[in-house]
């Protein structure tokens, strides 16, 4: 049986998985109007998110970086249902595989609905966040409490601040952070505190 919807407005839903050992999040974000969809983030279980999408129609795999806990279940995924994987081509060699797509900035239209990615490197060189009306999905780049790691070969906690800053704070406050592990956060909760992640340095 699929999961609830985490949320949702006239215009979209968005279902929440949490999959795999690293409990990692994976979505489903669908338009509300035509029922086509997009997965974020296929890591692990594709049978849990085979099951996840039965009532919507997708159209792509849609990815916020190529870490192992984020891809793990993408060309499952991608080849039972016949459709795209995308990635960021600066994570191809991180991900250990070829993506059908390469994923850029700009608008990924879905049905009547328009998701925006955006280049949000420093957790990875390719990592991509993806904004929809009141909502961001900021993968490994922002969590409640602070940017994701940087301690990888290819990750810069400069870089990370600086897409958290440039990309992600302007966002309206009341912006719904939903990150790649873990709970979600808003914009606004989080802002305050990035000369606090400056100082501590991670």
């Amino acid at each position: 049986m699929a999961h609830p919807w985490h949320f949702a407005t006239e215009a979209f839903r968005i279902r929440k998985m949490c999959v795999g050992l690293y409990e990692s999040n994976c979505y489903v974000i669908a338009c509300a109007a035509t029922g086509q969809a997009v997965i974020v983030d296929a890591a692990e279980e594709p049978d849990t998110i085979l099951g996840n999408v039965a009532d919507v129609s997708p159209q792509a795999i849609l990815t916020t970086h190529g870490h192992f806990d984020h891809v793990g279940a993408a060309r499952e995924v991608a080849a039972a249902l016949e459709v795209p994987f995308f990635l960021h081509p600066a994570d191809q060699d991180l991900a250990g595989f070829a993506a059908d797509r390469a994923l850029g900035e700009g608008p990924i239209p879905v049905g009547d609905l328009e998701i925006t990615a955006i280049h949000t490197p420093g957790h990875t060189l390719g990592s991509t966040s993806f904004v929809l009306p009141g909502v961001v999905l900021t993968g490994d780049t922002l969590f409640p409490g602070g940017p994701g790691a940087t301690v990888s070969p290819g990750s810069s906690f400069d870089d990370i601040l600086a897409s958290i800053a440039t990309h992600l704070f302007t966002l309206p406050d009341a912006t719904l952070v939903m990150p790649g592990h873990g709970l979600d956060t808003t914009i606004g909760t989080e802002k305050p505190h990035l000369n606090d992640w400056i100082q501590r340095g991670w």
